[in-house]
């Protein structure tokens, strides 16, 4: 009778436990989580930047803190601070750089950047188009190519350009300087907007407006400009080819230059276009600063060619309207443009269904 009883409580005491466990579980609902909130902008474009020259072996990165830089122009990237030195491939406009290094004269920055497949390249570069938020703080590192000056010549090229026998663009092209190579100047025509420099077969000449020098004004005039300007005048009109197409875009100007009129107060560029064949258009972009809310600019436009060059100003993706004209010849062209804005010329030749070639040089400058 006991052993019936005790079975019976523990029969008893089993369900009580199970009727217990069935009521403390519970399923909970599946819900979803509510999504994390996505902002999206739209940005200023950028421009990739479009180095082709063949990455570098790896070396070790000084212990200085890098100073980071942008490419205001496409520049060769070399392997010494030397015009003289080999050249390892180009960096496009706005490419980003850090500067770890700079030669004696600071003419030349030692740089490193990332291609964009990731791999780090390096190289030397002319400080005068890698622009920085200050004097960069690095030290200066000796290479066994490095400049001493003299190689460099007196000269130094803004734009890329034609090498050419005689001063004129009816004389045949030997080849092509690059921007940041250095010349050596020897003379010019009698009117000063050709200059005649040492080159590897001997002598040869380049159009004034792509040199930067301060000794242009004492060059001397040799005998044979004064004999190539005679037999230029004698001859038929210039024969006009298409001019070359360099690629630039609203996108990725052909320059962009950020100036303002306590620092770099002034910029130019050169260069040429042709209708219907040829270069088509350029793109020049600016960026002016100011502590006052506008900056007034005074721009000077000269020409040559046979055909007729048009401007337009824009202003984020905006053809402006109201700001004027300019037009080849003029000088000291005034402009009051609003601070910290990104602005681009346009510069286009008339159309025409016979040759048109324009050769032209725009000078900005900030003022009081």
């Amino acid at each position: 009778m006991k052993t019936q009883k005790k079975s019976l409580l523990l029969f008893l005491l089993g369900i009580s436990l199970l009727s217990a466990c069935s009521m403390e579980v519970s399923k909970v609902a599946d819900t979803a989580a509510p999504a994390a909130g996505i902002i999206t902008a739209t940005l200023y474009p950028t421009f990739t930047p479009r180095a082709t020259a063949t990455p570098m072996p790896a070396t070790a990165i000084p212990t200085v803190e890098p100073v980071s830089g942008t490419v205001s122009a496409q520049i060769n990237i070399r392997q010494s601070p030397s015009t003289a030195s080999e050249s390892v491939g180009m960096l496009g406009i706005n490419s980003k750089v850090w500067i770890i290094g700079k030669d004696a004269q600071e003419k030349w920055y030692q740089i490193y950047f990332d291609f964009p497949d990731g791999e780090r390249g390096e190289g030397w570069g002319a400080a005068n188009y890698i622009q920085t938020a200050g004097k960069p703080d690095v030290p200066v590192v000796s290479s066994g190519g490095a400049s001493t000056g003299e190689e460099d010549g007196n000269g130094i090229v803004t734009q890329q350009i034609n090498i050419r026998t005689g001063p004129g663009i009816s004389f045949d092209a030997l080849g092509i300087l690059n921007i940041g190579d250095g010349v050596t100047l020897i003379g010019k025509n009698p009117e000063g907007t050709w200059l005649k420099i040492e080159y590897a077969s001997g002598e040869a000449w380049v159009f004034a407006a792509y040199i930067e020098s301060d000794v242009i004004d004492d060059l001397p005039i040799p005998e044979d400009a004064v004999v190539m300007a005679t037999e230029i005048a004698a001859t038929a009109a210039p024969v006009y080819t298409p001019a070359p197409d360099d690629g630039d875009s609203m996108e990725e100007p052909a320059i962009f230059v950020e100036f303002s009129t306590n620092d770099s107060r002034a910029f130019s560029y050169a260069s040429d276009l042709s209708s219907p064949e040829g270069d088509a258009e350029d793109w020049v972009a600016f960026h002016p600063n100011s502590t006052e809310d506008r900056v007034n600019l005074s721009i000077d436009l000269s020409c040559e060619g046979n055909g007729t060059l048009y401007v337009e100003l824009w202003q984020g993706g905006v053809m402006l309207t109201e700001w004027g004209e300019l037009k080849c010849g003029d000088t000291d062209y005034a402009l009051s443009m609003f601070r910290d804005e990104t602005y681009q010329f346009r510069l286009f030749p008339k159309y025409s269904s016979k040759l048109q070639y324009i050769s032209y040089n725009l000078q900005v400058r900030a003022v009081p």
